[in-house]
């Protein structure tokens, strides 16, 4: 178990104040190598104000355990001081499975907020119909949410056949739905992928009326020997994504958080989610925290250009 001075505590308070208003929790999965108290510990090291957990199959809450399993995971991250804003599920619509405990559960701890399920389209059919037809799912989730009073926040990933990997279509899909029952997760990596000159900052404006939550990560793209090129994850600030830009475009929308890092780049495996992995944890909680203290320098110089 991994154990930690007290100034590390102290420590992470000081740099959570540097930057007010981006309150950043990380994403679970890529700890998924850990559980309990070493999973607080790692959270407090890295100096992550909270966590979004995995409440899904694999995940460090499992779906048919929730009710009794996220309230003690929970409780023991508060006694540490880690805020728990959000959890991400498998959850599609209203009658996935475990459905209503998970988000009855959630609304007891007062965690207000889950990412649920992404969409794919059938290529051989119309988008404009298929996303016509998507909108009566999302109205019977939008309708459990508002009963539970918790918002679901659509991932905006990146790749071909994807729902709301442009953006546009998952605005035009959720425009007509309350925000505060189901919005957008922009992942500005993603977003950059898809759109890396423009196409990511108009897909941030068009998302700004449903903005529940923001995911950070990094992104360079490289040609491989066969002579393709792909998108490869990068740590903070060694990629293409042009944080201090968006960093001021977030700011001037008074948005509040959830705000996710992601650590998508090779990181022994933690990356994906192992829960055995490769290198010694200590290297991937330093990658971690050089992020963090990336994303909190980057944003307080946007912060003070605003």
């Amino acid at each position: 178990m991994l154990r930690l001075a007290a100034s590390s505590m102290a420590a992470m308070h000081l740099a959570g104040a540097e930057t007010p208003g981006l309150p950043l929790c990380v994403f679970s999965k890529h700890l998924q190598f850990l559980k309990d108290e070493a999973l607080a510990e790692a959270a407090i090291e890295i100096g992550a104000e909270g966590l979004d957990l995995t409440v899904r199959s694999e995940g460090h809450v499992l779906p048919e355990r929730v009710s009794t399993d996220l309230p003690r995971l929970v409780n023991l991250l508060q006694k540490k001081g880690i805020k728990v804003p959000m959890v991400t599920t498998s959850i599609v619509d209203a009658s996935s499975r475990y459905v209503e405990e998970v988000l009855s559960t959630c609304s007891r701890l007062g965690i207000n907020t889950y990412r649920w399920a992404g969409f794919k389209y059938d290529a051989n059919r119309p988008i404009l119909q298929q996303l016509n037809e998507l909108k009566p799912p999302v109205a019977g989730l939008a309708a459990l949410n508002k009963k539970y009073k918790v918002r679901a926040i659509y991932h905006t990933h990146s790749g071909v056949g994807l729902v709301g990997a442009s953006i546009w279509d998952l605005n035009y899909l959720l425009k007509d739905f309350d925000p505060a029952s189901v919005a957008i997760n922009y992942d500005v990596g993603h977003a950059t992928v898809e759109g890396g000159y423009g196409g990511w900052i108009n897909s941030f404006r068009v998302s700004e009326s449903h903005l529940g939550g923001v995911a950070l990560k990094d992104f360079a793209w490289v040609q491989e020997k066969a002579g393709t090129w792909r998108a490869r994850w990068k740590p903070i600030g060694e990629g293409m994504v042009r944080f201090p830009q968006f960093f001021g475009m977030l700011k001037k929308t008074k948005f509040s958080g959830p705000v996710q890092v992601h650590f998508e780049y090779p990181l022994g495996g933690a990356e994906s989610g192992k829960t055995e992995i490769t290198i010694p944890a200590h290297q991937v909680l330093s990658a971690m925290k050089t992020d963090i203290r990336r994303i909190r320098e980057m944003y307080a110089a946007a912060a003070r250009t605003v």
